[in-house]
């Protein structure tokens, strides 16, 4: 009996994903041999509502481990928007359903962050065989120590805080540096700290703007006339954290400034009189070839995958659990965000070095 095995994206990119649907596509093959057929879907949950669907042959997953980007494609779909219809009449939980029953899939791998891992979880309580590989630069994945992506964003970011070091000391400057990491501070508390950041701010500790500059002016007393700071981008400061997401977007828009970092940047410059400046490497963060450690991991994933199907269990997220790979209930992780404990050893092992969170 042929097993026919569907495969998304869905989400932003990130290095790595084309390494995990190789590990999951070979070592499906080398399982079934040609009792295995994969299913592409185009442009993730879009793809499955749409039946945007191909199949695939062995040759086209060749050459692709060191890829980055997905050979999928991969489109945002948000989760609070699947349940609802909206003014195409699309009802999209039905038509994801029927896809997979036009295509005759025995099983779903959806290859995603948090909201893809809400949907994994939705489509698997509507009956379906779905298995999640946890895919984010963000590393905020409930249930797995580490995400395929992050590392290789780590030594992006680290490069990008590098190149800043010089020309913050050429100039006399204060660089900041605005690292991807809406909710959670993960990549750019790995990334200051690889990068020898001054001052790293966090989603998690919130910030008081009169610390961070103190903190600048005793370094330009003691004769280091530059400082580099670590921005996650949602980063907010004390008083912001009392306020409710909407009430700060609203203050941030009123003031005409609507990031933490160019918030920092301003206020710096004003308080000090210290040039400031800021860097936003943006999707570079995501973009290009996964690093060795990421290759290995998004291949550990992708067998691991495999192996739940062989299994047949199904409604399982790929995890690395205590060092060693394997998974967690669907509905246990999805729509958990793992944020970074204010007594994590990361934060510990910056303060222990002087590193100032701003708080």
């Amino acid at each position: 009996m042929k097993r026919r095995i569907g495969i998304l994206t869905s989400g932003g990119d990130c290095p790595g994903l084309n390494a995990t649907i190789r590990g999951v596509a070979k070592a499906v093959y080398h399982q079934f041999g040609d009792d295995a057929q994969i299913i592409g879907i185009n442009d993730g949950y879009f793809g499955l509502i749409n039946n945007m669907c191909k199949e695939m042959t062995p040759a086209d997953f060749s050459g692709i481990l060191t890829t980055g980007g997905t050979i999928f494609g991969t489109k945002r779909t948000p989760f609070k928007m699947m349940q609802v219809v909206e003014d195409d009449k699309v009802d999209k939980v039905k038509e994801m359903k029927a896809t997979y029953k036009k295509q005759k899939l025995d099983c779903l791998l959806t290859l995603g962050g948090n909201g893809t891992h809400k949907t994994a979880n939705l489509l698997s309580e509507e009956g379906l065989n779905v298995i999640g590989l946890p895919k984010t630069i963000d590393n905020d994945i409930w249930g797995t120590s580490v995400t395929f992506g992050f590392h290789t964003a780590v030594g992006t970011a680290t490069d990008v805080i590098d190149r800043l070091h010089t020309t913050a000391n050429s100039h006399g400057r204060i660089l900041c540096a605005e690292i991807m990491g809406n909710k959670a501070g993960w990549l750019t508390l790995y990334a200051g700290v690889a990068g020898g950041a001054d001052i790293i701010v966090l989603p998690e500790i919130p910030y008081d703007i009169e610390k961070i500059a103190e903190t600048c002016v005793k370094r330009n007393e003691a004769g280091k006339k530059f400082s580099i700071i670590a921005v996650a981008e949602g980063a907010f400061d004390k008083k912001e954290a009392k306020m409710k997401k909407k009430e700060r977007a609203a203050k941030r828009a009123e003031a005409g400034i609507t990031t933490a970092t160019t918030r920092i940047a301003a206020n710096i410059q004003n308080m000090t009189g210290y040039e400031t400046r800021v860097c936003v490497p943006g999707h570079m963060l995501r973009g290009g070839s996964p690093s060795a450690y990421d290759r290995v991991l998004a291949t550990q994933f992708g067998t691991y995958a495999a192996k739940l199907i062989a299994d047949e269990n199904y409604g399982r997220a790929v995890a690395m659990i205590e060092s060693r790979v394997g998974s967690n209930l669907l509905k246990d992780v999805a729509g958990k965000t793992k944020f970074v404990p204010q007594d994590d050893q990361m934060v510990l092992s910056a303060r222990a070095l002087g590193i100032s969170f701003g708080d």
